[in-house]
C-alpha cells in the first residue's frame, strides 16, 4: 500500500528529506505521495519513516486506492534500487 498525506500536513518539511524512495515533494497545497515510489520504507525501514517523524497524528496514512501486498512493496524497492 502507498501511503496518504492528507489535509491536515502543516507543510513542516520533516517527511519528504526522511523518505528514502525520494517518492514525497511538495504539491500544490500540501505535500505528495508518488504511489509508484512509496514502499512504505519496505527495504529500507521497519516502519515507514515519514510517519515517525510527522509531527502531526493521523497525517500519513494507508492510501486505501492504492494498496499492494508486502511482497508487491518489496518488488517495487527491488526495481526502484536494483
Amino acid at each position: 500500500m502507498a501511503l496518504l498525506i492528507t489535509a491536515k500536513c502543516i507543510n513542516c518539511d520533516m517527511c519528504e528529506p526522511e523518505c528514502p524512495n525520494q517518492a514525497i515533494s511538495l504539491g500544490d497545497m500540501i505535500y505528495e505521495i508518488d504511489v509508484s515510489r512509496c514502499t512504505e520504507c519496505v527495504g529500507h525501514y521497519d516502519v515507514p519513516t515519514c510517519q515517525s517523524v510527522c509531527p502531526i497524528d493521523n497525517t500519513i496514512i494507508i492510501d486505501p486506492q492504492h494498496t499492494e501486498s508486502r511482497d508487491a512493496l518489496w518488488e517495487k524497492f527491488v526495481e526502484l534500487h536494483g
